[in-house]
């Protein structure tokens, strides 16, 4: 049994590595489940990490409302959240390494659901860029690395 588990947990990391070749600046992850299972996973995850969440973003909400003011029938989610949080100790470093990185904070974690692919819940975030001059890949990777912790709680 114990087996199987890793090698489903293999296969989610192989599928989602080929998603975010795609797009660089972007990785996206998949898992077959309920939204909001995997959305409070993704809570937990960050709160285990003593990390409060600031704001949760009903983008797919606003998408469905503002398209029909727009005249635009077409769905594009389920089902789309952003969740916004923030870690004081990382954004510190981040920012004292380059005041310029500001925008690299908040950090966010998008869950979502396709019409589409009914059962299948996609992760995604922004892998943080430094936005100065100064070297700061360090203290982005130490970000970058808190993210996908959490993803990959959140996947398991």
């Amino acid at each position: 049994m114990h087996i199987r588990v890793l090698v489903a947990f293999a296969l989610i990391v192989f599928v989602a590595d080929i998603a975010s070749a795609a797009s660089p600046g972007v990785k996206i992850y998949s898992v077959k489940g309920d939204y909001d299972d995997v959305k409070e996973r993704v809570m937990f995850a960050i709160e285990n990490r003593g990390i409060v969440l600031n704001y949760t973003a009903r983008v797919g909400n606003m998408l469905e409302r503002t398209g029909k003011d727009l005249g635009r029938q077409q769905q594009i989610y389920s089902r789309a959240e952003v969740l916004e949080f923030c870690s004081a100790a990382l954004s510190r470093d981040t920012m004292e390494a380059d005041p310029h990185n500001i925008v690299s904070c908040p950090y966010t974690i998008a869950v979502y659901t396709l019409p589409q692919e009914p059962g299948k819940v996609y992760l995604s975030y922004r892998r943080p860029t430094a936005a100065g001059m100064r070297p700061s890949a360090g203290t982005l990777a130490a970000v970058e690395k808190l993210l996908e912790d959490i993803v990959r709680e959140a996947l398991r």
